[in-house]
C-alpha cells in the first residue's frame, strides 16, 4: 500500500513537471507569446532545468529541444522508478531499459494529447462563456492548428462550430491507441 501511495505521488509530480516541459515546447512550436499569466507560470517553473539543457541541447528550426527532451527524461525517470519498485523490475536486462525508454516516449505523447484536449475545452469553453477574456486570444492561438484541418471539412451548423467535438473525439481514439500500446508493451492492461 505504500509503494502505491508512493507511486501515485510520484506519478502526479512527475507528470505535472513533464506537462510543463511539454507545454514550454508546444508554447514555443506555436509561436505563442510568454506575456500571459499561464506562460510566465510555464517559464518561472521550467527555467531552473531548461536553460542549463539549452547548453547540451540547441533548437533545431526554431523548437526547443532541451524542453522536450527533459520532458521525455521525467517520463523516463519515473517509469524507471516505478520499474524498480515493482516485481518486475527484478527480473533486470537491455531489453527493459529500451521498453522504458519506449514507454517514457509513450507517456509524452500521452500527455501531449492531454495538454491538446485540455486547450480544445477550454478555447471552446470560452468561446460560449465570454469570447473577449483576457486568456481567451491566448487559447484560440494554441487551438487554432489543431482545429483547422477540423474547420476545413465540417461546416458550421446552425453557427456552432462542431469541430472541437469531432477533434476531441480523434483525441481520444489515440489515447486508446497509445494506452493498448503501452498495454502490450508491458504487458498489463491500462
Amino acid at each position: 500500500m505504500l509503494t502505491r501511495i508512493v507511486l501515485f505521488l510520484a506519478q502526479v509530480a512527475c507528470d505535472f513537471l513533464a506537462a510543463l516541459f511539454l507545454a514550454r515546447f508546444i508554447l514555443q512550436w506555436a509561436r505563442v507569446s510568454f506575456r500571459n499569466p499561464v506562460g510566465q507560470f510555464v517559464i518561472a517553473v521550467t527555467d531552473w532545468a531548461v536553460l542549463p539543457a539549452r547548453k547540451l541541447v540547441p533548437g533545431l528550426f526554431g523548437l526547443d529541444l532541451a524542453s522536450l527532451l527533459l520532458a521525455w527524461l521525467t517520463q523516463l525517470g519515473f517509469l524507471a522508478l516505478a520499474y524498480s519498485m515493482s516485481t518486475l523490475g527484478h527480473a533486470g536486462g537491455g531489453a527493459s531499459f529500451v521498453l522504458l525508454m519506449a514507454g517514457a516516449l509513450v507517456e509524452v505523447a500521452r500527455l501531449a494529447i492531454h495538454l491538446a484536449m485540455l486547450v480544445v475545452l477550454v478555447t471552446a469553453l470560452l468561446s460560449w462563456i465570454n469570447p473577449y477574456a483576457p486568456l481567451a486570444p491566448f487559447f484560440n492561438q494554441l487551438a487554432r492548428p489543431l482545429l483547422a484541418p477540423f474547420q476545413r471539412v465540417i461546416p458550421p451548423l446552425g453557427g456552432i462550430d462542431l469541430s472541437p467535438l469531432v477533434l476531441l473525439l480523434a483525441l481520444q481514439v489515440l489515447l486508446m491507441v497509445l494506452d493498448s500500446l503501452r498495454g502490450m508493451a508491458f504487458g498489463i492492461p491500462m
